[in-house]
């Protein structure tokens, strides 16, 4: 299948979470097989409007991605010449969700578009984010919490799908358990964290024999690691800052427990990769966070609203059986999640009249 990617920027210019998520589908669709073509702004050096990386092609639609208006006006064309089957289009800035809707038009494909929920909320006027989601035949949310959102913004119900983030299960059973600590947490650490939530909590229970690590740096990983002190379990809670993600999956495979309780999480992919690598999983409810889909109706996970329900979870967390992989996550093999997008791509083809 060819599929043609279009989002004025791409993974190589900025590191945000929805353009973490368009690389992962863009590469495995690649590494399957299929014909991927970038439609992007050029993030290359030199002259060429074309580069070939790995088994993906970029199309510099235009030079850098300042020329935003030029990029509008240059999609339809870029898409029709690539004659793809399928158009995958980003939400971000939402207003070239229109001009990605008239080049399917040209090419007689259909069009799905990926709303990941961290900017486009805000992003662009209320008339391109009514445009961005109700143009595409389909839009694809990680979360019933986006979903929602979307739905608030104009799309139909019916085609708005859920496609959660993927992980890579094998490298979690490839990778040797770390026993830094019982209990982890892992996110930037900036004031949406909520971390004094867990270190309350934990303060609680200092006289049970728990230790702590805290994975992730950010402007407030000063205040947070005084708070520890302030509260006197600073000698039993450990910030390593940044790590590589097999050093994370070492670190939850060590732990018993995973604890979210940022504010806002369009999808919450470090408490999946904890999940998966055998922690229960301890969620601190909030209005702007999808991470309490994750635990919902498992045995292995608890929802809390409170620093006190938060503490008595770790302690229920407790009694359950350690592991250091959970098997029950594999569905979210990124294998398992691009077949969900390909099926949804079949889906569309189908209803389009073009199988």
């Amino acid at each position: 299948m060819r599929v043609a990617v279009a989002s004025l920027e791409t993974w190589k210019q900025r590191d945000t979470e929805a353009l973490q998520r368009l690389r992962h589908v863009t590469e495995s669709l690649a590494n399957r097989g299929h014909d991927v073509h970038v439609l992007c702004s050029q993030w290359w050096d030199g002259y060429g409007d074309k580069r070939e990386e790995g088994d993906v092609t970029y199309h510099g639609v235009v030079v850098g991605p300042g020329a935003h208006r030029s990029y509008l006006l240059r999609l339809p064309v870029a898409i029709a010449s690539v004659r793809p089957d399928i158009v995958h289009a980003g939400a971000l800035p939402p207003a070239q969700v229109t001009p990605a809707s008239v080049g399917t038009t040209l090419a007689r494909c259909p069009l799905l578009v990926e709303w990941y929920g961290d900017e486009e909320g805000t992003a662009g006027s209320e008339r391109a984010r009514r445009w961005a989601a109700r143009r595409p035949d389909v839009v694809v949310t990680p979360s019933r919490l986006v979903e929602t959102k979307v739905r608030e913004a104009g799309a139909d119900g019916d085609d708005v799908h859920v496609i959660p983030d993927g992980i890579d299960v094998e490298r979690i059973r490839d990778t040797d358990p770390d026993d830094r600590g019982s209990i982890v947490c892992a996110r930037r650490l900036d004031e949406g964290a909520n971390l004094e939530s867990m270190l309350l909590a934990l303060a609680e229970l200092r006289d049970r024999g728990w230790s702590a690590t805290v994975v992730g740096d950010g402007p407030q990983r000063e205040a947070y690691e005084r708070q520890a002190r302030d509260l006197r379990i600073d000698d039993r809670v450990e910030f390593v800052g940044s790590c590589s993600r097999d050093e994370r999956i070492a670190i939850c495979r060590g732990a018993h427990v995973f604890v979210q309780t940022a504010r806002r999480s369009s999808f919450a992919t470090e408490l999946l990769w904890g999940l998966a690598s055998g922690c229960v999983g301890i969620v601190e409810y909030h209005a702007d966070s999808g991470a309490h889909e994750l635990v919902e109706n498992r045995a292995r996970g608890f929802r809390t609203t409170s620093e006190q329900e938060l503490a008595d979870a770790i302690v229920d967390a407790g009694d359950l059986e350690r592991l250091d992989i959970d098997e029950s996550f594999a569905s979210y093999d990124r294998d398992a999640v691009l077949e969900e997008y390909l099926e949804c791509y079949r889906s569309l083809r189908e209803r389009s009249g073009l199988f």
